[in-house]
């Protein structure tokens, strides 16, 4: 398992490499390019994100679980099936309140995500 290759056509999801971010939180670079970036996170309960911003867009889906999230000190409860915009610079971040999966999408990509 390794992460995948920049402009990688096929990403086959048992082939990328789960990354341990400590503290109850998994991270799964899965297709991107230089403009947008597919990230998979897995949270366990109780796990935190952080407060946190960047010079990119990202939108997240919530795949499961319920999570509290702060986005630009609005503060909301969201669970699967809800969508989130975090533009650049927005002071976000969350507190797993069920386990769950977001998936987050960012443009541009997250360098930082795949440096070695």
């Amino acid at each position: 398992m390794k992460k995948p290759d920049k402009h990688q056509r096929w990403v086959p999801y048992g082939d990328t490499l789960p990354e341990d971010n400590g503290h109850g939180v998994t991270r799964r670079i899965l297709a991107y390019t230089d403009g947008l970036m597919c990230v998979e996170n897995d949270f366990a309960a109780g796990a935190v994100g952080t407060l946190h911003s960047h010079p990119h867009t990202q939108i997240t889906y919530v795949v499961s679980g319920k999570f509290a999230f702060s986005i630009d000190g609005e503060k909301r409860v969201v669970t699967a099936g809800d969508t989130l915009l975090k533009e650049d610079g927005v002071i976000h971040g969350c507190t797993c309140l069920e386990s769950g999966k977001l998936l987050d999408i960012f443009t541009p990509m997250r360098e930082d995500f795949v440096g070695d």
